[in-house]
C-alpha cells in the first residue's frame, strides 16, 4: 500500500474531537439532538466580547464574577456560540452534558 493511501485511510478513521455526543437524546423546540459540534476554533474576539455583553444581561448586577472564564453562565454562552445554538438549549441539557461541555469551553479559553 502506498504512503499516500495509508495516510488517507488513517484520516478517514479519525474522530472529530469537536463533536460532543450527548449522554441521551435531548429535545429542544421540537428538534431532537444527539450530538453538538463545538467549534471553539471558529470563535473570534468579537464572539467572546458578545458573550461577555450577554453575560451582563443574564446575571444579577450584584453578582460578583472575579473571572468570567470560570463562570458557568459565561461558559454556557461560549458553548452555545461555538455550537451555533441558543443558550437556552445548553442550559436545558442534562447536568452531566452541561458540565462536560462547559469544562471544554473553560479548557479552550484557559488552555
Amino acid at each position: 500500500m502506498s504512503e499516500k493511501t495509508q495516510h488517507q485511510t488513517v484520516t478517514s478513521e479519525e474522530v472529530d474531537e469537536r463533536v460532543y455526543t450527548l449522554s441521551r437524546p435531548f429535545s429542544f423546540e421540537g428538534k431532537e439532538y444527539t450530538e453538538l459540534l463545538l467549534d471553539f476554533d471558529s470563535l473570534s474576539g468579537r464572539d467572546l466580547l458578545s458573550c461577555e455583553s450577554q453575560l451582563k444581561t443574564v446575571v444579577d448586577k450584584t453578582d460578583f464574577i472575579p473571572m468570567k472564564e470560570i463562570s458557568k453562565p459565561y461558559l454556557a454562552l461560549v458553548v452555545a456560540r461555538a455550537a451555533k445554538v441558543p443558550v437556552e438549549l445548553i442550559q436545558g441539557l442534562p447536568a452531566k452534558d452541561f458540565s462536560k461541555m462547559t469544562v471544554r469551553a473553560q479548557n479552550f479559553l484557559l488552555g
